[in-house]
């Protein structure tokens, strides 16, 4: 299988194509963007989104992984639990992406930018160099584009207006999360 990063290798681009990643409910696996099929050790379905809590074997800094897909906000919003040493400042990563929901199968296309949140003091936009080249090398379609740019920009300025809390933010919104701590 060819990866993404030999897509864009070949393409002479200084950009990944969109990552995307595949939530299997019934075989309680998640696909991540190399296409390394990784257990997953919770799932759960609410109205508004799906939950998923799962280890990250072999990666340098982080342990675990605790995720909510939000399609109403075109967002997925992230806990870590880091590996010793490689701790951060930081209480939630937020994800714009795609997400086609389904029965038993979910799958997100991520649109580049993100969003760190340190609550009760800022949420700093990231890669907004990699979103524009990406749109100049139609990796995103003028209209994806736009809707990632919307979604961002709607996610700073609504935890903005809600003093850098998410679970205010969030609850503005209709959307109470809760963070299950699984471990294997």
């Amino acid at each position: 299988m060819t990866t993404q990063r030999e897509i864009a290798d070949r393409l002479g681009l200084p950009v990944h194509p969109p990552k995307t990643e595949i939530f299997d409910l019934a075989a309680r696996t998640n696909t991540d963007p190399k296409q390394i099929v990784r257990d997953v050790d919770l799932y759960r379905v609410e109205p508004f989104g799906l939950y998923l809590a799962r280890p990250m074997p072999g990666h340098p800094r982080l342990r675990y992984l605790w995720s909510w897909l939000l399609p109403g906000l075109g967002l997925r919003i992230s806990r870590f639990d880091w590996q010793p040493g490689h701790s951060r400042d930081l209480d939630f990563y937020l994800d714009v992406v795609g997400i086609e929901r389904g029965e038993d199968r979910w799958r997100t296309v991520d649109h580049y930018l993100d969003i760190e949140v340190r609550t009760g003091r800022e949420a700093r936009l990231l890669d907004i160099d990699e979103f524009l080249v990406a749109t100049k090398a139609d990796l995103l379609d003028e209209p994806t584009a736009r809707r990632a740019l919307e979604t961002a920009c709607a996610a700073v300025e609504g935890l903005a207006r809600h003093d850098y809390d998410l679970a205010k933010w969030l609850r503005h919104n209709g959307i109470e999360l809760s963070w299950p701590r699984h471990h294997s």
